[in-house]
């Protein structure tokens, strides 16, 4: 067997051990090959010249991050492939078309071709003011037409540069290289600049404010030096891009975006309760006593997210359900639940948690398992995938694999399909109707590797992977509407176009001060770009617990964002558990005051809950969004030395305390007149303070204007 790709796995920050080094060669620019081979000997026929291969075994792969359940699994992704052979060309030449293939004993390869690119002058098209440096405009030409295009735009000295979607290294991106692609960096999200939830639209805020969005579901790539935004985007075959530039302050910049890609939609107010979930949970008697937990602290909680429900192969079946497979979707009916099951009777769980005013929400992934190999109910979904023609395909037509290192060579439904979004839910229709299952976390839409994929809407996987995690949630977002509920989805992975489809949350981070500081950065951009409804993991989910300290800091920032919810990750059962739920914190760090302390965020947020809803709603009809940054409401330079400040809706700002051991923080008051919601003392804006930050009154101000129908909230 030899295999050579290409482009490698679709992997866009790491090279494989079978693929072209370029992908895309420049002219005068020399080309590693590599292959995968058993056998003893690999030769490289190359332009007419045999080339002898060399054995290498130091392949590239993801970063690994240490800790967590899925690190092994990131790990074995990333190890070096026995078997990879690599050799060198000479320089290629602008012009030239060369083929190429690889022979073992026995066996010789397809033939590949490649030719070297040069930047030459091209073309885009403008709406809107025209802010490209003229003459900037350059294509990426090779012999098969255009691959790219690049251009810059001016900024002006004092600009901030806010947007690119969910990003955790910085909210002003001025002076920062970054790309907008869709993928899952499993924790240390800011260090390595890397996101779940990109999109090509930013601001440039500043004296004169403006906005663009590159109207494209391909990569982008970003870069500014001095006074130049340079701009790099793949290109289809036609050559064409276009970008749209907005003009006016941030609300309205972000307005004409919402109303050219989809307004969000408002969501019940139910979402702005406490959300509580623990991948360990994983047994109706778990879930009701981690419940009851929450009854017995007066700590109230809103909505229950249960990961671990399902016999994880089909994903729609609670595990431990006695039923017959069938190709036709099942009712509840047709399962039995043993007596001494994992879940005896979820249907009456269910009822008891809406007795209990909590919502329930069920976790999901977009894959169809196919390791182990698939049995039971999975190998009838399996089969009607490949056998109707349900699935994404690679450019030979066989069916995509995931290439990812989480659920890795599984199928993928190809969700751009109508047909297929209503097969795929159609077989989780019961959770709704008959169950009353109120939403689904709808993980894991970043398995869409491969520039070659097809898509049963025409497109390829260059401009349809980014969309893939866009169908998904709209995909169970229509299944809910179907039954009358709301369109509840928690996601992490999106694109432009996501802000219509439910709740996001920023995805795996560990247990520390920094994925903290990460969290917010990634909540005040996300927002920044339409997000209405957004939350974290507080404190983080992975690694060890966080200290009292961290957990109520985070705590307490987090009751003054759109989701607040805490979550842990899975540990193998071992003890002591890993659970975030405030007693597990109390009882490991042997802090008595986390409990007390806890219930007093989570009752206060039950009192936010109408402020909230009304903000919301007028975020959701293209108003400034619900947590925003100072930015959008205020122009003093001196807030940009502030930068994890914000506030949530009008009246409110947030002074996250991100610093272990602080008892003051320094902070910007934006003009106007501020009350301390936790004293009512009057502070004058448009200078810098410094707040009192006592852990059981995170620094929250309400502008003096709102403090009349607000200050029962705080009392």
């Amino acid at each position: 067997m030899i295999r050579h790709r290409p482009y490698g796995s679709g992997h866009p920050y790491a090279v494989s051990e079978d693929q072209r080094i370029p992908s895309l060669p420049l002219d005068g620019q020399a080309v590693e090959l590599r292959a995968r081979s058993s056998a003893a000997e690999v030769v490289c026929e190359f332009d007419g010249v045999d080339l002898p291969m060399e054995p290498q075994f130091s392949g590239e792969g993801p970063v690994v991050t240490d800790g967590g359940h899925l690190a092994a699994a990131q790990a074995k992704a990333a190890r070096a492939a026995v078997g990879s052979w690599t050799v060198t060309t000479g320089p290629l030449v602008f012009g030239d078309r060369y083929r190429y293939r690889f022979r073992e004993p026995g066996r010789t390869s397809r033939w590949f071709e490649v030719s070297a690119a040069r930047w030459v002058p091209g073309k885009i098209s403008v709406s809107g003011t025209d802010r490209v440096v003229p003459g900037s405009v350059e294509w990426l030409v090779d012999a098969d037409g255009p691959r790219r295009v690049r251009f810059a735009v001016r900024l002006d000295e004092g600009d901030h540069l806010v947007g690119f979607g969910e990003r955790f290294n910085a909210v002003d991106q001025r002076g920062n290289d970054l790309d907008a692609v869709v993928f899952e960096q499993y924790k240390g999200q800011g260090a390595a600049n890397k996101t779940y939830l990109p999109m090509p639209f930013a601001f440039v805020i500043g004296d004169s404010s403006w906005g663009f969005h590159v109207r494209t579901s391909r990569r982008t790539w970003y870069s500014s030096e001095g006074d130049l935004l340079t701009i790099e985007a793949e290109l289809g075959p036609d050559g064409e891009l276009e970008i749209a530039f907005y003009d006016g302050e941030p609300s309205a910049v972000l307005t004409r975006f919402l109303d050219e890609v989809g307004l969000p939609t408002e969501l019940p107010s139910w979402v702005f309760k406490l959300w509580a979930s623990g991948n360990e949970w994983n047994t109706q008697t778990r879930v009701l006593h981690e419940m009851d937990r929450h009854r017995e602290h007066d700590i109230p909680v809103g909505a229950l997210v249960i990961e671990a429900w399902s016999d994880e192969t089909t994903f729609t079946a609670f595990r431990g359900a006695v039923y017959e497979p069938s190709s036709e979707p099942h009712s509840l009916a047709d399962y039995t639940f043993p007596p001494d099951g994992p879940w005896p009777d979820p249907k009456g769980m269910i009822d008891e948690l809406h007795a209990r005013d909590v919502k329930v929400l069920l976790w999901q992934i977009p894959l169809q398992k196919m390791r182990p190999h698939p049995r039971h109910q999975a190998a009838v979904d399996a089969a009607q995938l490949v056998e109707k023609g349900y699935g994404v395909r690679e450019a030979n037509g066989k069916p995509y694999r995931n290439r990812g290192w989480w659920f890795p060579l599984s199928l993928m439904p190809d969700l751009s399909s109508q047909e297929v979004r209503d097969w795929w839910t159609a077989k989780r229709a019961y959770l709704v109707a008959e169950m009353g299952v109120d939403g689904f976390k709808t993980d894991g839409g970043e398995h869409a590797w491969g520039h070659d994929l097809r898509y049963a809407d025409g497109r390829r996987g260059d401009d349809g992977n980014g969309l893939f995690p866009v169908h998904y949630a709209r995909a169970f977002g229509d299944l809910l509407r179907e039954h009358g509920k709301a369109p509840v989805t928690f996601s992490r992975a999106g694109f432009t176009g996501s802000q219509p489809h439910g709740a996001f949350w920023a995805g795996d981070e560990d247990s520390t001060w920094t994925a903290f500081e990460s969290s917010i950065r990634a909540g005040i951009t996300a927002s920044a770009c339409g997000i209405v409804y957004w939350g974290w993991d507080l404190a983080g989910f992975s690694g060890d617990l966080p200290s009292a300290e961290l957990y109520l800091r985070a705590a307490g920032t987090s009751a003054f964002m759109p989701i607040m919810q805490y979550h842990s990750e899975f540990n193998h059962h071992r003890t002591p558990i890993r659970d975030r739920t405030p007693w597990n914190i109390a009882e490991q760090t042997g802090d008595a005051s986390v409990i007390p302390i806890f219930r007093e965020f989570a009752q206060l947020r039950e009192r936010l809950v109408p402020y909230l809803t009304e903000q919301a709603a007028v975020a959701v009809r293209g108003g400034k969004p619900l947590m925003r940054g100072l930015f959008f409401d205020h122009m003093e330079r001196e807030l940009w030395s502030y930068p994890l400040q914000f506030k949530l809706g009008d009246a409110l700002l947030v002074v996250p305390v991100t610093t272990p051991g602080a008892t003051d923080v320094a902070a910007y008051l934006p003009s106007g007149e501020w009350v301390d919601v936790w004293t009512g003392e009057v502070l004058p804006g448009g200078r810098e303070v410094t707040l009192p930050a006592p852990i059981e009154r995170p620094p929250v101000l309400c502008a003096s204007e709102h403090w009349p129908r607000l200050r029962g909230v705080f009392q």
